[in-house]
């Protein structure tokens, strides 16, 4: 059974605008817990906004990670705000076969491994030396808590039965 989608309350909806985005259903269903929103925003942003590692880097390791978990709705908001970090509609199409398509460089497909053994369960030591040999500790820190969040948003949009907005808006970000 869905939670409600609620109203985003003022403060948090104010923080989200300041950070470039809106009020989504996956906001409006943990608005239930307002504080619980309010420290996903921060997270989830922070995760986002601040790492050094590229923002189309982290897209592919996203939108890779949302079709191995089979979410529609983190594909939807996620396909888009990869276009415009700057992966192109054939990168989007080879992801499920990266390993064999040429448009991946050498780190992204460390990442794209990463990413696929976190939504495993399990990252093995070739995985983890794969990485450490395209990015620092402080690098891989940031693919980590990012193959973390986008692991769990699928599971947490299935357990509260979030819908995809209906709007045509798009993505939670500008």
């Amino acid at each position: 059974m869905s939670v409600p989608l609620v109203a985003v309350p003022p403060a948090v909806a104010a923080r989200l605008a300041e950070l470039g985005g809106r009020p989504v259903n996956l906001y409006r269903a943990l608005a239930n817990q307002p504080e619980m929103l309010a420290a996903w925003v921060e997270f989830a942003w922070s995760v986002r906004q601040k790492p050094r590692t590229g923002r189309r880097l982290r897209e592919l390791m996203i939108v890779h990670g949302a079709a191995l978990m089979g979410c529609g709705y983190e594909l939807a908001h996620h396909r888009a705000m990869a276009g415009r970090n700057g992966v192109s509609e054939a990168e989007l199409a080879a992801l499920p076969v990266w390993r064999d398509a040429a448009h991946f460089s050498p780190p992204e497909r460390a990442a794209l491994a990463f990413m696929e053994a976190m939504v495993e369960g399990t990252v093995p030591d070739s995985v983890n030396e794969e990485l450490a040999r395209h990015f620092d500790a402080a690098e891989r820190v940031e693919l980590t808590l990012t193959a973390g969040l986008y692991c769990m948003v699928p599971r947490v949009l299935d357990a509260l039965r979030v819908p995809l907005e209906t709007d045509g808006t798009g993505s939670p970000e500008g």
